[in-house]
């Protein structure tokens, strides 16, 4: 009988240890399709094939290919964000959130090396531009946060050009103006013999010309190239050593005398003289505080030249250095003797070239010797004692300006002689 229910006890149970490993397979079953598996195979051998749904990449290669598309979203804006819009004759771009065109050209623009490199220059401000434009400027992009900056600027000048309207806080972001005028261009460096300067000013163009020697200042570099547009300058020469006239704060401290006066920038003193006209006289200012020769009689020693930087021992003489050693390096050769005149002696009676050194360097002795080739002087600018010496800029004004005076008076008394007879 124990036998017998025992056997009936095996009989009667009920198969629970089966169905509940069935169902744990079939919980693993779905686990696995969860996780989209490329292949599900079920108990009775049936294999099903699962294409991954279009669009998606297995993990591996998508976790290599975002570094690639993140790099290649940060360089592009893709077509479809930046459409083009036309009004009133005009197609330009809008840039839409992620588009770096602002930021990758101005990177380039404010990096002297690549700026160099590229020779492309900035340009702030509707007046800057438009005087840009007039002389002949070529510009390849402009930037800007309302059509009718563009509308004011000559259409004709814009063919060719890419125009992208960006938002006003990213130009003034990139801007280097207290208060952003909301346009910017990107123009090719120009060329003195490709531009067109201003007709109206051709009849004043005065037989002067200036020559920029050691000038390392962007400021007083702007400051006196709008001292020489003002005069009527024929031209502006910058020698090696000098701050690139088209450095950004020189065309902001210049307010568009780029484009109202020839400059020649970079030049190697061998060269200048190709730049000179016919029978000019080359002038050295000396605005280092000459007092008492000024007030008294011109001297012509070697002491006088304290203010010349001599390369050759690549030191900048003071005055309180030794006369005597001054002398011997006179009668060495390389310190030309250029007597002087004061500044507003006339010195205007044939075609004249200024030389302007910097304030810390001072003019070089390839300056004095060009003076004296061409039987030119230095200018002394008298200043009271104790004061050590001009600010360049302020120098090449007070030079310039004199020079303008002394044609204009030598002018009306020729007029005044033609009128007796």
């Amino acid at each position: 009988m124990a036998a017998l229910g025992e056997h009936a006890c095996w009989a009667t149970r009920p198969l629970l240890p089966v169905v509940q490993a069935w169902e744990l397979d079939a919980q693993r079953w779905v686990w696995a399709l969860r996780r989209s598996p490329v292949k599900v195979v079920f108990p009775l051998g049936q294999v099903v094939e699962r294409k991954p749904s279009p669009g998606k990449q297995p993990r591996k290669a998508a976790a290599e290919a975002r570094p690639c598309e993140q790099r290649l979203k940060s360089r592009q804006v893709p077509p479809s964000q930046t459409p083009s819009t036309e009004e009133s004759g005009l197609r330009y771009d809008k840039a839409f959130p992620g588009d770096k065109r602002l930021s990758s050209v101005m990177t380039v623009v404010k990096s002297r090396p690549f700026w160099e490199k590229q020779g492309k220059i900035l340009l702030e401000g509707h007046r800057l531009i438009a005087d840009a434009l007039k002389a002949g400027a070529v510009p390849t992009v402009f930037f800007f946060s309302h059509l009718e900056y563009i509308k004011e600027l000559p259409i004709e000048k814009l063919k060719g050009v890419s125009l992208i309207k960006v938002k006003f806080e990213d130009i003034k972001d990139w801007s280097d103006l207290v208060t952003p005028q909301g346009i910017m261009g990107i123009f090719a460096k120009p060329d003195h013999v490709k531009m067109t300067y201003p007709e109206t000013q051709l009849p004043h163009t005065l037989p002067i010309l200036l020559i920029c020697d050691n000038l390392h200042d962007p400021g007083n570099l702007g400051t006196i190239l709008r001292s020489a547009a003002g005069v009527g300058c024929s031209k502006v020469l910058l020698t090696k050593g000098c701050v690139d006239a088209w450095e950004p704060k020189v065309l902001r401290a210049g307010m568009g005398a780029h484009f109202q006066v020839p400059i020649i920038n970079s030049l190697d003193w061998e060269a200048v003289p190709n730049y000179l006209p016919t029978d000019t006289r080359v002038y050295v200012a000396d605005n280092c505080g000459l007092y008492t020769q000024a007030q008294t009689q011109m001297s012509n020693k070697a002491s006088d030249y304290g203010w010349v930087c001599d390369r050759r021992p690549l030191k900048f003489h003071k005055y309180e250095e030794e006369e005597e050693n001054l002398e011997s390096a006179a009668n060495k050769g390389w310190l030309p003797e250029l007597e002087a005149q004061s500044y507003d002696s006339d010195w205007t009676e044939a075609p004249a070239a200024v030389v302007i050194g910097g304030e810390t360097s001072g003019v070089s002795l390839e300056s004095l010797q060009l003076a004296e080739s061409t039987g030119g002087r230095r200018l002394l600018i008298p200043i009271v004692p104790g004061v050590d010496s001009l600010n360049s800029a302020m120098a090449a004004s007070i030079l310039l300006f004199e020079g303008k005076r002394q044609l204009r008076v030598r002018a009306e008394h020729l007029s005044r002689d033609g009128s007796y007879h």
